[in-house]
């Protein structure tokens, strides 16, 4: 099932190029964790300053939220999206040690 990706500007306009650049990154996070739904960027801009905020919401988990604020959007977007891809491996590998905890003894020697 495709993920949902929302790109939405507050105070701006979104350039066509930067929606083609963040779906086709955004496009492999179900690839890191497959409970991926819905993925919503926001961008704001000021008059100097930028800033992108990526949501993602997924099954069993609340949202995972990352936020970078600068001068040029698609810098900020690269820092988000590294941002939340290491929450989502993060918390994948924290399912995983749930799921199949080690066993005092086992391993090692």
């Amino acid at each position: 099932m495709p993920v949902q990706v929302s790109i939405v500007g507050r105070h701006m306009d979104v350039p066509e190029s930067f929606k083609e650049y963040a779906e086709t990154k955004l496009a492999k996070l179900p690839r890191v964790f497959d409970r991926v739904m819905m993925i919503e960027v926001i961008l704001e801009g000021q008059a100097s300053q930028k800033s992108v905020e990526i949501l993602v919401s997924a099954a069993g988990h609340s949202d995972f939220v990352a936020r970078e604020e600068g001068d040029d959007v698609f810098a900020c977007f690269d820092l988000c999206h590294d941002k939340i891809d290491h929450q989502l491996r993060r918390y994948k590998e924290k399912i995983r040690n749930r799921k199949h905890p080690e066993r005092p003894g086992a391993g090692g020697s």
